[in-house]
């Protein structure tokens, strides 16, 4: 500190050093809210974010119950097949779709496999003689999912896999129609465009009351594992530990 006759002032040093106190202040501040936070009910915003599909027919409407059961908690809800990056976008939990890297620093929760379903409306069908044979798909007017650069599934847009009694089956196939939504594809084939590839948690009801119907019954369509990913540093806090729980339980395996 320096000193004069009529005033007093901080050195260069003893700012820098007052300054680093408040930051210092500042965290121990952050750190007992954090605590008293992981003691108390979950609260505060939960950020998500889950592919299209799942995060629209599935996860939304979940979302109601874990609602009802911890009203404290916003909900951020991010639907898109894009693989954001958790800590940059400032995600507490993501829902992927896909193989993970096996250098990634997220703790992940497996859930169960995404399946899929080939199927049709009966208006095509009606128009069309139904495939017996995935080779018949060759004939078809075969409505494909755009996936995007990089995804592992990328070449389902063209090539359709499945296996049956005779092992895997890789089938060339080629439409009037590409989109990069399942819901796109799902209101094209209801209205009898062709042949498409969907989530059975998308058409499940449909093929169930007829809308739809499903295609070569005795041939497996490939299942893309699923996870739920935070950060384990973040699970503390009770609003991300109720939600890992809650999702679990209803998609775990």
């Amino acid at each position: 500190m320096q000193r004069t006759t009529r005033r007093q002032r901080l050195t260069e040093f003893g700012t820098a050093y007052y300054q680093r106190c408040l930051e210092v202040l500042g965290l121990v501040a952050q750190s007992e809210q954090l605590a008293e936070q992981a003691q108390g009910e979950p609260t505060g915003t939960l950020r998500i974010t889950a592919p299209l599909t799942f995060g629209s027919e599935l996860l939304a409407p979940a979302l109601v119950g874990f609602s009802q059961r911890f009203p404290d908690v916003k909900l951020d809800l991010v639907l898109t097949n894009q693989r954001l990056d958790m800590i940059d976008n400032g995600f507490d939990v993501a829902i992927r779709l896909g193989n993970l890297a096996q250098s990634s620093p997220l703790i992940a929760r497996p859930l169960q496999d995404y399946t899929l379903t080939i199927c049709a409306a009966p208006d095509y069908l009606a128009r069309h003689s139904a495939p017996t044979r995935p080779e018949d798909l060759r004939a078809h007017n075969c409505l494909a999912f755009a996936y995007p650069a990089g995804d592992e599934w990328r070449t389902a847009g063209t090539q359709w896999r499945m296996t049956g009694p005779e092992g895997e089956v890789l089938v060339d196939v080629d439409g009037s129609m590409v989109a990069n939504t399942s819901a796109g594809l799902y209101q094209a084939a209801r209205a009898g465009m062709g042949v498409v590839m969907l989530p059975d948690a998308l058409v499940q009801r449909d093929l169930q009351e007829g809308q739809l119907v499903a295609l070569l019954p005795d041939y497996r369509l490939p299942r893309r594992p699923m996870n739920l990913l935070y950060v384990q540093d973040r699970y503390r806090l009770p609003k991300l530990r109720s939600f890992v729980e809650f999702a679990t339980a209803q998609w775990g395996r």
